[in-house]
């Protein structure tokens, strides 16, 4: 959903972090994070499934993956 976000904090190696962001920029789009084989994969995804951006990361070097859905409630 339009909206969706997930931030990915990365340990560079020298003692500081780096923050990266993959989010969903259009209407009908979502964010989905696959783990597996010491790798983390992080797709922005259209409605039929097809990848249109994707991060891939070290799982070793992930510190904190935070998922941010869309905010649905209604003002007012």
């Amino acid at each position: 959903m339009k909206g969706d976000r997930v931030e990915i904090v990365i340990d560079s190696g020298d003692g500081t972090t780096r923050t990266y962001e993959v989010a969903a920029s259009r209407a009908g789009r979502r964010v989905e994070v696959v783990t597996g084989r010491g790798i983390v994969e992080v797709s922005e995804v259209t409605r039929t499934g097809t990848a249109v951006r994707t991060a891939r990361f070290m799982a070793s070097r992930v510190v904190a993956l935070v998922e941010h859905p869309a905010d649905t409630s209604e003002a007012g």
